[in-house]
C-alpha cells in the first residue's frame, strides 16, 4: 500500500491544481500521474482520513463493519502528487490562483474543483444536539451511523420515520433504501406489526427515473410503507418525539410523532464557493453539463458532487466524469478540441432489504443506461452481493487507484 505524507511547504504553483481530496479528485490525481504527468499534480485537503460512503448503508443495518469504510489520506494519494493538508480559502479564477485557509497562495495552468458538497445538520432546528437520543439517528456520516443500528435494534414499535430533504444529496436513493433495511430487520425482530413506517421526502416521487420508479413503488406497496412527499423536515422537538415538516403543495405545518427518526441532513455546496466566482447563484462550479468545463474560465474543470452537472451525485457518476475530465483536459493541455462528453451517467444500487437489491444506473434523460444484460429493476441478490463485496474493492483497489 502506498503511502504519500503531506508537503511540509505548499508549492507556490502547480501545473494540475486538484482542489479536492475525495474520490473526484484522488480518482483523476491517479489518472494524469499514470498519463505521464508525476510529479506535476497538487491536491489540496485538509482530511487525515478517507471514507467509503456507499457501505455505510448496510453499517447502518448491521450488515457491514463501519472500520472497513475508512482509510487513511496518506494511503490514497497516488504516489507523484503532492498532498497539501490544506482547505480552500477562496478562488481568483482572474489570477490563475487558490488563496489557502493556511495563509498560502498556490498558482496554476489548470484547476480542477472537487471539494464535493457540505452536510447542513443545522438547517433543522433540533437536529444536531439530539443525534444518537430519542431515536434520532443517521447514515450520512462515520459518527453517526452507528446511531441508526442502535435505533433499529432497539425499536420495540411505534412510528418509524425516514427523511428525504428538498435539497440535492449524496445519493438520491439512500434515504429509502436503510428504510427498506429497517422493514426487514422490524420483520426479523417481530414488532413488524407495531410499526408504521413512513417516508417523508421533499421530491415529488419515490425516484426521479421512472423506470426504476415503477419497481420501487412496488416495493413500498409490498411492505406496507406510508409515503408523504412534497414534504420537507424543518424541526425536531426530541423530547416530545415530534418531527415537524413543511407541505410544500399546502404551505402548511405537519406534525408528525416518531419513535425512531432517520434524517437525511440537508446538503449544499461547501461554503467557499458560495458567492465564488466560479459558482452560479446556487454556489454549484458552473460548468457544461457534457464537457465539464467552467463556462467563463477555459481553464478551470470541475466533477462530483460539487459541480453543476445535473445528474445524482454518486460515486458512480463520478467514475465516469473522471473519464470526461481527463480526456478534455489532456487535450486542452495539448492544444487540441475536446471530443469527451458526459452523458450523466449515475447509478444507484437500491438495497430494498437483506439481499435484495435493485441496480439503477440511468443518464440526463433518466432514461436505463444498463451494465448487465437483463432488468436492473427486478430484485436480485447478486447485486446485493456486488454492493456489500465487489462494489468496495472496486473502489478502493480501482477507482482510487486509476484502474477502473
Amino acid at each position: 500500500m502506498s503511502h504519500v505524507d503531506p508537503v511540509g511547504v505548499a508549492p507556490a504553483h502547480s501545473k494540475f491544481l486538484i482542489v479536492g481530496g475525495g474520490a473526484a479528485g484522488v480518482s483523476l490525481a491517479a489518472r494524469l500521474c499514470a498519463a505521464g504527468h508525476s510529479g506535476n499534480v497538487t491536491i489540496v485537503e485538509p482530511s487525515d482520513v478517507h471514507y467509503y460512503q456507499p457501505l455505510w448503508t448496510l453499517v447502518a443495518a448491521g450488515d457491514a463493519d463501519r472500520e472497513s469504510t475508512k482509510r487513511s489520506e496518506a494511503s490514497v494519494i497516488p504516489p507523484g502528487a503532492a498532498w497539501v493538508k490544506d482547505a480552500a480559502a477562496g478562488f481568483d479564477p482572474a489570477q490563475n490562483s487558490v488563496n489557502l485557509k493556511g495563509g498560502a497562495r498556490i498558482t496554476y495552468d489548470w484547476l480542477i474543483v472537487a471539494l464535493g458538497l457540505q452536510l447542513n445538520w443545522g438547517a433543522v432546528k433540533g437536529l444536531k444536539e439530539n443525534m444518537g437520543q430519542h431515536g434520532i439517528c443517521s447514515n450520512y456520516s462515520f459518527e453517526t451511523v452507528p446511531f441508526t443500528w442502535q435505533a433499529i435494534r432497539n425499536f420495540k414499535g411505534g412510528d418509524a420515520v425516514f427523511t428525504h430533504p428538498a435539497t440535492p444529496i449524496k445519493c438520491g436513493g439512500a434515504p429509502q433504501k436503510i428504510m427498506y433495511l429497517a422493514d426487514d430487520a422490524f420483520r426479523r425482530q417481530g414488532v413488524r406489526d407495531k410499526a408504521k413506517i413512513h417516508f417523508y421526502s421533499g421530491e415529488a416521487a419515490i425516484f426521479k427515473a421512472e423506470h426504476y420508479a415503477k419497481a420501487l413503488t412496488k416495493v413500498v406497496e409490498r411492505k406496507g410503507l406510508i409515503t408523504h412527499f412534497k414534504h420537507n423536515l424543518t424541526e425536531i422537538r426530541a423530547a416530545s418525539q415530534e418531527a415537524v415538516f413543511q407541505d410544500l403543495d399546502a404551505n402548511k405545518e405537519v406534525v408528525q410523532h416518531f419513535d425512531l427518526l432517520h434524517v437525511t441532513p440537508p446538503q449544499g455546496p461547501l461554503d467557499v464557493m458560495k458567492g465564488s466566482p466560479l459558482a452560479n447563484a446556487g454556489g454549484w462550479v458552473d460548468v457544461d453539463k457534457e464537457t465539464c468545463r467552467h463556462v467563463t474560465h477555459p481553464n478551470v474543470f470541475a466533477l462530483g458532487d460539487c459541480s453543476s452537472l445535473p445528474t445524482s451525485k454518486t460515486g458512480a457518476a463520478i467514475r465516469k466524469q473522471v473519464m470526461v475530465v481527463l480526456k478534455n483536459l489532456l487535450a486542452s493541455v495539448a492544444g487540441k478540441p475536446m471530443t469527451e462528453k458526459y452523458d450523466g451517467y449515475t447509478s444507484c444500487p437500491l438495497t430494498t432489504g437483506y439481499g435484495k437489491l435493485i441496480l439503477a444506473e440511468f443518464g440526463y434523460d433518466l432514461k436505463p443506461h444498463e451494465t448487465f444484460p437483463f432488468d436492473q429493476s427486478k430484485e436480485r441478490w447478486s447485486m446485493y452481493m456486488l454492493k456489500k463485496h465487489l462494489l468496495p474493492k472496486l473502489y478502493w483497489s480501482g477507482m482510487l487507484k486509476g484502474r477502473a
